[in-house]
């Protein structure tokens, strides 16, 4: 893997600005005190939602006047927001508890996930290291070994780290030989990350200690490392505050974080996100900067003279521009520049303008998502209809020949050193789970190393890839999966995911939650809706701003694809997404309402009119736009969730799923969205919120905690379909 490539959070979300906009704000009714939770009836449903207090403020925004009678949840450390979530737990809860199969969905999850899973190996010094989770561990556990035949030790584990598993670890990186390692852990699930250096040989930490760390990693150069964080942020303020002025450090060993030498910043651009990494012989530093989530512009420093100036060799921010690794001192860079499918080319820095950049591979008709140099050649990872082609080049760019890989799925990895011999990648599909092939790259054999032991007859699933039409022509692929001699009579359970924006491809991938679903002959399609990469920039602009409208339309046609090939109904289909995709449930389930049974919106983000005004949403403005704007708040208005459930409609039954920690897409904007859903929609419902505690945006979160709210979201959707599962 790049040490230096641009961090691409948010698996992709939003971004930002500020407001030109008069705001008003005036309270009328006192959301301080416990009777704000009292109980109301919701219409047409037994269900005793909390009552959500609201106040009479009003946004106006280019002359035109917006309510947001729920704005005081955005607080959401604050004490009668505690209660309101305290309060909207106990409701969930209850609800959830007398479901009468939830309590063997858990156990049967917890069955299914009881098995080791393994990362692929990677060689530091005399060592291999690889995490592993014997099964029902709440986070993986770092081993190291001497050869491949060598005894596993254990050389990190983070489950000592805390007592409920919620310390997971982040980022791990080598110095150059071997002597130490630095390793990120974030707390709760949170995007903060706090560094700490081990003693290789002896595995003991030393007194190096740094905080307030975030989209980072950490590139080692001599006895020290850079790495990027921002200001210690005010208290009480470090979940919910907008992130400005990134700035890159290097760090010392052996000195306080206080005496950290700054390298780079930007004092006139406070939204702007930078980040440092070095070429593996550690000559340059690799600075880019970007302000959204993706393009960005590329900077180089030499590191061998002393005082070098940083030198611009893209300065703008209208492509992408990653560094795959230098040879001597000539830079091999993935770029989408003239090529939107993306393609390698060789920089010169004896002379380094854009003019002078030799193309060693050329864009395909495939989109090419990363390259590795390692054994002499240039290992890339192309995808084809969203799935998986490896071509392997020499450094001149000469095609040599393909890896042959086992079915249609994702293989990830091919990452090592320019001398290695072999390496690790692995490969997984919907009904394939994770397996690690070694590769000898003189001979291009691929050698499974060590499979998956699922408690799961695979031989009994299938999965297919079909094109289906959208609402304005465009042909867009799902990947559909379900056991073999599936009658399509209609009536089957349907799951129907997909994410839709920041360039990000939904790839074939092996999930033991799902098979809970398709083992009680559940159907799972996945569709690779615009907005993602699966066809390069072109499919991400066509569901950016002002296009975000054609992601929805693709996946209304992919439920109606599956509903009119008769696969499912409206009453046996279940929508689902996260983050972005949690987006994409709220506004399909207001376009849509009659065409899904149950919605299943997770950390999504819901009023688009301010997600740029907490912590790293300002980057998601390139993707979605901005309120700001007076063409893109219209447009913004059309599909905001929050701002479109209309009074007296019957929608989906719905499980909004946020957590307490979540400083990506903060949980205001799922509790904004379930109180205007308890308030407005008809019934029956029901329209609940589950907030996880000590839990962020995904990453990181424990196995207790994932089996947990796996149980209940398949519970809440078996049972809001009437369908009973483990019946023969």
């Amino acid at each position: 893997m790049r040490k230096f490539s641009f961090v691409l959070f948010a698996g992709a979300f939003a971004v930002a600005s500020g407001c030109k906009t008069s705001t008003s704000s005036v309270a009328t009714q006192d959301t301080k005190g416990a009777e704000a939770m009292t109980p109301t009836a919701s219409a047409n449903t037994s269900i005793m939602y909390p009552k959500t207090p609201k106040e009479n403020h009003v946004d106006t925004y280019h002359g035109t006047q917006v309510p947001d009678p729920y704005r005081w949840l955005e607080a959401d450390t604050a004490d009668n927001v505690a209660q309101w979530v305290k309060a909207q737990n106990e409701v969930t809860f209850d609800y959830l508890d007398k479901i009468p199969f939830r309590d063997q969905l858990k156990q049967r999850l917890t069955q299914l996930w009881n098995y080791p899973k393994y990362s692929a190996p990677f060689k530091e010094g005399d060592y291999y290291y690889f995490y592993k989770n014997n099964g029902l561990q709440n986070q993986a556990v770092l081993y190291r070994q001497k050869g491949l035949n060598g005894e596993p030790e254990v050389f990190l584990d983070p489950n000592k780290l805390s007592e409920d598993g919620t310390t997971s670890l982040g980022s791990l990186a080598f110095s150059k030989d071997a002597r130490y390692a630095v390793y990120t852990t974030s707390t709760g699930g949170s995007d903060w990350r706090d560094a700490y250096v081990l003693d290789v040989a002896t595995g003991k930490k030393l007194q190096d200690e740094l905080h307030w760390i975030k989209f980072s990693g950490t590139s080692w150069h001599k006895d020290g490392f850079f790495y990027s964080r921002y200001a210690e942020p005010t208290q009480g303020s470090k979940l919910a505050n907008k992130n400005e002025y990134h700035k890159v450090y290097y760090h010392k060993i052996g000195t306080p974080q206080s005496q950290d030498k700054l390298i780079w910043e930007a004092k006139e651009h406070p939204l702007r996100l930078l980040f440092a990494g070095t070429t593996e012989d550690e000559r340059y530093l690799i600075l880019t900067a970007s302000e959204g989530t993706s393009n960005n512009s590329l900077y180089v420093k030499d590191l061998t003279k002393a005082n070098s100036p940083i030198m611009p060799l893209i300065e703008t921010f209208d492509k992408e521009y990653q560094v795959v690794e230098n040879i001597g001192d000539k830079l091999i860079v993935l770029t989408n520049q003239d090529a939107p499918k993306y393609k390698l080319v060789q920089v010169d820095l004896k002379n380094p303008k854009p003019a002078n950049w030799k193309t060693l591979v050329p864009e395909t008709d495939n989109v090419l998502n990363y390259a590795s140099l390692v054994g002499g050649k240039l290992i890339l990872n192309y995808m084809k209809d969203a799935a998986t082609l490896v071509r392997v080049h020499d450094t001149n760019g000469k095609w040599l020949h393909d890896v042959q890989l086992p079915t249609i799925g994702t293989a990830s990895g091919f990452g090592g050193k320019k001398e290695d011999k072999t390496v690790f990648y692995t490969f997984t599909s919907y009904t394939y789970p994770s397996a690690i092939y070694q590769y000898d790259i003189a001979s291009n054999k691929s050698t499974l190393f060590r499979k998956a032991e699922v408690d799961v007859d695979m031989e009994a699933y299938e999965t297919k890839q079909i094109f289906y039409t959208s609402k304005d022509g465009t042909k867009v692929p799902m990947f559909i999966t379900h056991k073999k001699g599936l009658k399509l009579h209609g009536t089957s359970p349907t799951y129907l995911y997909a994410y839709g924006g920041f360039n990000a491809s939904m790839t074939p991938g092996f999930s033991i939650s799902r098979m809970v679903w398709l083992e009680n002959g559940g159907v799972l399609a996945v569709a690779n809706i615009r907005g993602g990469g699966e066809y390069g920039e072109a499919w991400h602009k066509a569901g950016m701003t002002p296009n975000k409208q054609n992601v929805f339309d693709d996946f209304i046609a992919a439920a109606e694809y599956l509903i009119n090939q008769k696969y499912t109904s409206s009453e046996k289909l279940a929508i689902a997404g996260g983050s972005n995709g949690g987006l994409l449930i709220g506004a399909v389930a207001n376009q849509r309402p009659e065409m899904f049974k149950v919605a299943l919106p997770a950390v999504g983000v819901m009023d688009m009119l301010r997600f740029h005004k907490f912590t790293i949403g300002w980057a998601w403005v390139p993707e979605y736009g901005s309120s700001d704007d007076p063409d893109q708040f219209k447009n913004l208005m059309v599909f905001s969730p929050i701002h479109n459930i209309k009074e007296g409609t019957r929608y989906p039954a719905t499980l909004v799923t946020t957590a307490d920690h979540d400083d990506r897409v903060v949980p205001a904007h799922s509790f904004k969205y379930i109180a205007t859903l308890q308030e407005k929609a008809a019934g029956p419902g029901p329209y609940l919120i589950r907030v996880d505690v000590k839990a962020g945006h995904g990453a990181g979160k424990s196995t207790t905690a994932q089996i947990a709210e796996a149980a209940d979201v398949w519970a809440f959707t078996f049972y809001n379909m009437g369908v009973t599962p483990f019946q023969k």
